[in-house]
């Protein structure tokens, strides 16, 4: 008997979830995601404790800690895949709009009505959006007006530049005017408007390059100098405890205590990993900002930079310890 997950969460929530996979084109029931996230999330939570204290060795608190991270993490994660892909289709409709706008405007040239011109125009090219105008057309046999239907098409992505081509074209219908000529124009503004945005990124790319350097290779490899620093210190402080086994005498007349650092190679590796992953994960969606003009699309940027992190900062540790090694530091 299979399990109804929709009927564990809200109403408000199911919608949203629907919504969400509609816009992302995931061709799944609301059930089957939420039943994804539900059983995923417990899984991780309960795995995630078991490897850390039976691995790890880590503190019981700590570790449950750990599971409820991880599985937040999970859930974050299975959330920005279903943005960066209704992103990913928002983006790819605004930039074949303008040629399909140009075809629907030939085929209304060449004395085709307007709701056969926009199915007529769905080239194999366009891909999702082609199947999307022929349930248009699916809708327009079953007696849907066609403002209706152009507004649900509009619904299916999270595209204002689509939505207020669909406006326009209903105001077309809905108040008579020549409709080769808008679409024609409103084609030509939506390439005038990609140009300008790509002159924009080039004009910000030195910055982008100037942000990935410091994140993904300038953070690590300091990260990574000052490992070995703490190494060396330790190792200098392990001499000095050696020699003076009963203690370090004071100094000078405010008693001053000199001490070995408290902080460990270890915890020190701890908080050094968990910069990397921060650091290069603000990065990616930086970059992506001042790129694309969305912090959404930096999700496929996210595990290169922070591969690159890991990376540049354990070859940078390699080469200081060969190079502390052949000197004798």
């Amino acid at each position: 008997m299979a399990i109804s997950f929709d009927r564990l969460v809200s109403r408000s929530v199911a919608r949203f979830i629907s919504e969400e996979l509609d816009l992302s084109g995931v061709k799944m029931t609301v059930s089957k995601f939420i039943g994804i996230a539900i059983i995923g999330g417990l899984g991780i939570f309960v795995a995630t404790p078991i490897i850390a204290i039976s691995l790890l060795k880590m503190n019981a608190a700590i570790a449950a800690l750990a599971g409820i991270i991880m599985a937040t993490v999970y859930e974050f994660v299975l959330y920005s895949v279903l943005e960066f892909k209704a992103d990913q289709r928002k983006s790819f409709v605004e930039g074949i709009l303008p040629d399909y706008l140009q075809i629907v405007s030939a085929n209304i040239t060449s004395g085709v009505a307007l709701d056969k011109a926009l199915i007529l125009a769905a080239r194999p090219e366009f891909k999702f959006f082609s199947d999307d105008v022929k349930l248009v057309s699916m809708q327009l046999y079953g007696g849907e007006t066609i403002k209706n239907a152009l507004e649900q098409l509009g619904n299916r992505y999270r595209s204002q530049q689509l939505k207020r081509t669909i406006r326009m074209i209903s105001e077309a219908i809905q108040y008579g005017g020549a409709m080769t000529d808008l679409l024609n124009n409103i084609a030509k503004d939506l390439r005038n408007s990609q140009i300008i945005q790509k002159e924009i990124s080039g004009q910000l790319f030195m910055y982008s390059i100037f942000i990935a350097f410091a994140a993904v290779i300038g953070a690590p490899a300091l990260y990574a100098l000052t490992s070995r620093m703490i190494t060396i210190t330790d190792t200098v402080w392990a001499g000095i405890i050696k020699q003076n086994p009963n203690g370090l005498p004071s100094v000078g007349i405010s008693l001053i205590k000199f001490s070995a650092p408290q902080v460990t190679i270890s915890d020190y590796h701890s908080f050094a990993i968990a910069a990397i992953i921060i650091i290069t994960g603000f990065c990616a969606f930086i970059v992506s900002t001042i790129a694309n003009g969305t912090p959404k699309r930096g999700i496929k940027y996210l595990p290169v930079f922070i591969a690159a992190g890991f990376v540049v900062f354990f070859l940078v540790g390699v080469v200081m310890q060969s190079v502390g090694g052949s000197t004798g530091v």
